[in-house]
């Protein structure tokens, strides 16, 4: 069976996530892909090349998102798609959530890890710049921080143990309700 550059990257998300960055070297992400060291070389030229192929997806979503974000009035509707969208993007790169929060400051100066924060940086300042008060921005960071923390944590000790489906079901309500007192532009809705 041949082992393809997105076995490799699958292999090395989740060993980077469970073991740290630092602890997974390129000769255990072979040894667990069954290859040898100069055939991952072969694909990723190096650990960092192989962390950069790892995570630019998830970036590139998150990146997508923000633009939609910022590119029209923050609306109940546009609020409600944001959300959904969040909570998607939270599903489908858990893994490399749980590798920005868990590790995020142990590998600054990572160029890579470095668009991931910039981009944390730009959500943060898009929502204290639409939030009228202190709480309202602790809302803000509550919500969307916490359903991120609650997906790494279940990740790592299994704190909720539920489909998918009803997680995200149970996130968008949760991060609604706690956003229920930020206004929000009354055009557009």
């Amino acid at each position: 069976m041949s082992t393809s550059a997105e076995d490799l990257r699958a292999i090395a998300l989740t060993e980077f996530a469970t073991s740290g960055y630092a602890g997974t070297s390129i000769h255990r992400i072979a040894d667990l892909a069954g290859l040898s060291k100069s055939s991952v070389l072969y694909h990723f030229a190096s650990k960092d090349a192989l962390l950069e192929a790892v995570v630019t997806p998830a970036i590139e979503r998150m990146q997508q998102i923000l633009e939609s974000m910022a590119s029209r009035p923050v609306t109940k509707a546009s609020r409600r798609e944001f959300i959904a969208d969040f909570v998607d993007f939270l599903l489908q790169h858990r893994l490399e959530v749980h590798l920005f929060i868990n590790q995020g400051p142990s590998l600054i100066d990572v160029p890579v890890v470095d668009r991931a924060n910039e981009l944390v940086q730009h959500l943060a300042d898009f929502f204290a710049s639409t939030a009228m008060s202190t709480e309202h921005r602790m809302r803000f960071g509550v919500a969307l921080g916490g359903a991120a923390y609650m997906l790494v944590t279940q990740q790592t000790v299994g704190a909720v143990d539920a489909p998918d489906e009803e997680i995200r079901s149970s996130l968008i309500t949760i991060i609604t309700e706690l956003l229920a007192p930020v206004p929000v532009s009354t055009h557009q809705e």
